[in-house]
């Protein structure tokens, strides 16, 4: 223990002690609400109280998540009177208010004392002969011998208070905040069910879309350069014997044309699975996506193993998209790409010295790369302030 951590832990202890004064008055709040559904008005006001209260105590949770160093992952708020009535986040965040209107009271007038204890101290020492009354443990001193003593062994006692106690009552707040407001793993199952059933309607879409965008891409450009070949070679044939200069130019422009309707189907197979990365990896693609980028670019690869096939090419993609973005709309004189494996995750970041303000609905591709990223249960993080810098983060499993 160190004078670090019982600063750390007044940070935690001391806003306890004031939510807690207000979990006393927003208590009887709550009830009254309870009482009005009776009248009607409740139905109105008793959605608006739970979401206010889940805003409150999915601050508490980050705030003790912090502290601990625990992850805290958000919880979606319910909606509705009936849905909020029902649900068990509503009654985990009111059990949660009543526990935390004693217990954060207690350890936060004790974390008070605590912050106190010391200069209170220090100012009894020096102005006893000034002030009556003033005690030392609770001793009236007599003379400076005996204020300088007790003053000596209290100074000792909140120090220790300080130093030992409140990180300790700090750690116990935090704890019993995260236990009280944790969902149950029912809770958390059923989230999980809505998470993939949205990344599964997202996959289908961006799945939906790539298969329109490769049938076009057929459509007019392959298919198109074939029925031109065929006729040219149609119009050689029939002229082959009478004018075979001219059949001869035709059958030069047809092998001009195939030539043209390869480079497409190049084109198009590479945005199905770059060929790219069977020949160099993921560390080749994404150091070649950095040297080709117009804005100078830093790429860090580090020690990546085997990543599954799907991984990689969404991982290109990322990157390839990113980049583009960077170079068509953000202004940047530099850029950073950093790819690197932690565990059973593969971690890409890609970020600017830009302008910043990336909007998803901006067509700017953001919107493309987390669907392909959610089709394979990735996250991405999206950190683009007006005036820059911008950082893109993609998180994707690898370890399946």
């Amino acid at each position: 223990m160190d004078l670090r951590s019982a600063v750390r832990g007044l940070g935690v202890l001391l806003p306890a002690l004031v939510t807690a004064l207000a979990a006393l008055i927003v208590v009887p709040l709550f009830a009254v609400s309870g009482l009005l559904v009776v009248l009607g008005a409740g139905v109105f006001l008793l959605p608006a109280a739970a979401a206010a209260l889940h805003r409150w105590t999915e601050w508490e949770r980050r705030r003790a998540g912090r502290y601990l160093g625990t992850p805290v992952a958000p919880i979606r708020s319910a909606s509705g009177f009936k849905e909020v009535v029902r649900s068990p986040m509503t009654w985990r965040d009111l059990r949660w208010l009543v526990v935390h209107a004693l217990f954060g009271l207690v350890t936060g007038l004790l974390g008070l004392v605590a912050a106190l204890g010391v200069p209170a101290t220090l100012a009894s020492v020096v102005l006893w002969p000034v002030i009556p009354d003033v005690t030392l443990l609770g001793v009236l001193p007599s003379d400076w011998g005996t204020a300088l003593g007790l003053g000596a062994v209290q100074l000792a006692l909140t120090g220790a208070l300080l130093v030992w106690a409140v990180p300790a009552l700090a750690k116990a707040q935090a704890r019993v905040s995260l236990r009280l407001l944790a969902p149950s793993e029912a809770e958390r199952l059923a989230d999980r069910v809505d998470e993939l059933a949205e990344t599964r309607a997202g996959a289908l879409e961006a799945h939906g879309a790539e298969l329109r965008r490769i049938e076009r891409d057929l459509h007019d450009g392959t298919q198109a350069q074939l029925v031109s070949i065929a006729l040219r070679l149609g119009i050689a044939e029939k002229t082959a014997t009478s004018d075979p200069e001219a059949a001869l130019r035709l059958v030069r422009e047809a092998r001009d044309g195939a030539e043209e309707a390869m480079a497409g189907l190049r084109d198009v197979v590479r945005t199905l699975y770059p060929p790219i990365l069977a020949d160099r990896g993921l560390a080749g693609a994404v150091s070649a996506l950095g040297a080709r980028c117009p804005v100078p670019t830093e790429v860090s690869v580090g020690e990546l193993g085997e990543v599954p096939a799907a991984v990689e090419a969404a991982a290109y993609f990322a990157v390839a998209e990113s980049l583009t973005n960077v170079a068509k709309h953000s202004g940047a004189q530099r850029a950073a790409v950093s790819v690197r494996r932690e565990g059973g995750e593969l971690r890409i970041e890609v970020g600017d010295d830009g302008a910043g303000g990336a909007v998803e609905s901006g067509g700017t591709g953001l919107t493309g790369i987390r669907q392909r990223v959610a089709a394979l249960d990735g996250r991405t993080a999206v950190h683009s302030p007006a005036g820059g810098p911008t950082r893109i983060e993609v998180v994707l499993p690898c370890g399946f």
